[in-house]
């Protein structure tokens, strides 16, 4: 059958029941040219670098980015983003063929430098598409450069920095001046907020910044001093109105924690917020 006509309706209810077999689909895509289209929105729907060898497997596979699958990528991971970064140079603005992805993680185990010790650019990140889910995993530094790519995405909902790196103090961290992006947009910031306790300083004052302030529905705080702990209470004062479940914990005991629990930004949330408490307050009777 070389032409088959089936209803739309009908191929994409084939193709949504196989959307996560790899295998399957592979030979749908065999069957007929109007069957690629729609098998490879499932086929290339998560897409992940782990190395700059799986980036040039792709490159050769696809050399032409025009005609590359990469429009049908809807969760994009890059652990080489300096070699996403060459090659989007070398090739012109190659990361822009991922024009509709909303799920983006980037992590950096060289802890964000090259191997010429330059820090690593994330400028070719930036809106590079419609990213609502941002993820920063371990080791990437936090230096105005990840600030200034958290804010370029102006439909960003979700934000994860979850980062073992501490702050590079070079005149533009968290305790010198910083460099602010100017943007048209600033993110939605409706979703889930999640800062580890190197984050929390360095990314807090950005979002508290937000001309539009932050609404997230969904909280997950850590912190180590006090210094942290009013930043993360002004957070939970600014999404007072939106806030559905709140995750704090104290990596080490502060004077401010002690009275976190009766304090006037828990309070309002008591009675229709669910909390967790990772571990127990310190003065806490319960």
């Amino acid at each position: 059958m070389s032409n088959p006509h089936l209803p739309v309706e009908t191929l994409d209810h084939i193709l949504d029941f196989l959307h996560d077999s790899t295998h399957a689909l592979r030979h749908c895509c065999l069957v007929s040219k109007s069957w690629i289209p729609h098998t490879r929105s499932h086929l290339f729907a998560e897409i992940r670098f782990r190395t700059a060898k799986n980036l040039d497997s792709w490159k050769d596979t696809f050399p032409d980015p025009s005609t590359s699958p990469a429009c049908f990528t809807k969760s994009l991971s890059v652990d080489c983003p300096q070699a996403v970064t060459a090659v989007d140079a070398e090739a012109g603005g190659w990361l822009r063929g991922f024009s509709r992805v909303v799920r983006f993680a980037v992590a950096s185990h060289g802890f964000g430098y090259l191997p010429g010790g330059l820090p690593i650019s994330f400028v070719p990140f930036h809106g590079f598409s419609p990213v609502k889910y941002l993820r920063v995993d371990p080791l990437i530094l936090l230096t105005p450069q990840l600030s200034d790519l958290i804010f370029s995405f102006p439909l960003l909902e979700d934000l994860i920095v979850y980062t073992g790196a501490r702050p590079v103090n070079n005149g533009e961290g968290p305790n010198g001046p910083q460099v602010v992006t100017q943007l048209s947009n600033s993110p939605a910031c409706t979703g889930t907020l999640i800062l580890s306790r190197e984050a929390m300083a360095y990314i807090a004052r950005r979002l508290l910044s937000i001309p539009g302030g932050i609404h997230f529905r969904e909280l997950a705080l850590t912190w180590t001093d006090d210094r942290q702990l009013s930043l993360a209470m002004a957070i939970m004062e600014e999404c007072l109105d939106t806030l559905e479940y709140l995750n704090i914990s104290c990596i080490s005991p502060c004077a401010s924690t002690l009275h976190l629990r009766r304090s006037q930004y828990l309070t309002p949330l008591s009675s229709r917020v669910e909390a967790n408490f990772d571990q127990p307050l310190e003065g806490d009777e319960t």
